[in-house]
């Protein structure tokens, strides 16, 4: 059976200018305590049908004189009335704290951390957490919003991980995040909202099939360094293993990064590559978009990390000089990030 069609809600446009307005005149902050002034409760759809029960059960049993339906109404009605209490008190004096994030790349899912504590002697179950953006229109379309449930300990802390998917790169602002908790009956939501101040960096997406490292240029002084390899039998440098090389010219203490097919494996470099050094030129990267150039150079920066090369950077405003490591790799995604 074919599912049917979509009906856009006309409302939507107005819901969504209204979020972003309430939402601007949130404070920004990684850290946030939930008091009465910043949770907020209403009934769900559970709840509105319990309140109609209720109400249908009291003039029942006014007309009929029935004095069990009044112990059933007053009954029911308490539990709702204490449920709303306990569910109220189960976010409020509760303390969110954010775990600083780490990079991520355009397009794949980027996860932080968020810390729950609580000082109550009591547990506090049932707490979801999710990203909330008012441009996105997942429950427009039928679709559930991604919630991360967790409880917290008495006196405790837990730790809950969400999830977005950054569309650019660049450094962005942390989503704005929700906090909700139905229990214990679900006859009502509580919820908050909270904008993190911290911000994400975002690389480049790499390239998936990206062309082959491009060859080296020619060094300074490569003539000297050349010299002094026939001399002293020195070889600084390394490159990507070939099917070929002497055994002997193998790094062994970066053999640990073999993959099987030789592709992890280094081997010393040879006196003729001495005089030249990798150079990831932006304006070598294709004749595509600046994003897809970007992509390629990300790829290529992975590439030659992974072969524990020597590369340098060229960017239309930025150079960054040949180097290898860790550090390296992160300082050169980065400027590829906020070119």
């Amino acid at each position: 059976m074919a599912s049917p069609a979509f009906i856009p809600n006309p409302f939507s446009p107005i819901r969504r200018r209204f979020q972003s307005w309430w939402q601007s005149r949130l404070p920004l902050t990684d850290s946030v305590t939930l008091t009465q002034r910043n949770v907020y409760i209403l009934p769900t759809r559970p709840g509105l049908m319990l309140g109609l029960t209720l109400l249908v059960l009291l003039v029942a049993s006014i007309n009929y004189q029935l004095n069990l339906g009044y112990l059933l109404t007053f009954l029911l009605a308490g539990c709702a009335l204490v449920g709303m209490h306990v569910s109220h008190g189960t976010l409020r004096g509760l303390a969110m704290n954010l775990v600083a994030p780490h990079a991520q790349y355009a397009g794949a899912t980027a996860t932080f951390d968020i810390k729950l504590t609580s000082t109550r002697r009591a547990a506090r179950h049932g707490i979801g957490l999710s990203v909330l953006d008012p441009h996105d229109v997942a429950a427009e379309n039928g679709k559930e919003r991604h919630w991360a449930w967790t409880d917290v300990p008495a006196q405790g802390s837990s730790v809950v991980q969400v999830a977005f998917t950054p569309a650019r790169r660049g450094l962005h602002r942390l989503p704005t995040l929700t906090a909700e908790t139905r229990f214990p009956l679900g006859t009502f939501r509580v919820w908050t909202v909270w904008r993190p101040a911290a911000q994400m960096l975002v690389y480049p997406a790499p390239e998936l099939h990206p062309p082959p490292l491009p060859p080296g240029e020619p060094r300074s002084g490569g003539a000297a360094l050349a010299a002094r390899a026939q001399i002293t039998g020195e070889f600084d440098g390394v490159r990507g293993y070939r099917r070929g090389d002497p055994m002997k010219l193998v790094v062994w203490k970066k053999a640990a990064k073999d993959d099987g097919q030789g592709n992890g494996l280094v081997v010393r470099d040879t006196q003729q590559a001495q005089r030249h050094e990798l150079w990831l030129d932006f304006m070598r990267a294709g004749t595509a978009g600046t994003e897809q150039k970007l992509s390629r150079l990300c790829a290529w920066v992975l590439l030659a990390d992974k072969l524990a090369l020597d590369y340098g950077l060229r960017l239309p405003s930025l150079e960054i000089k040949p180097g290898s490591g860790e550090a390296h790799k992160r300082l050169c995604l980065e400027a590829l990030a906020v070119c």
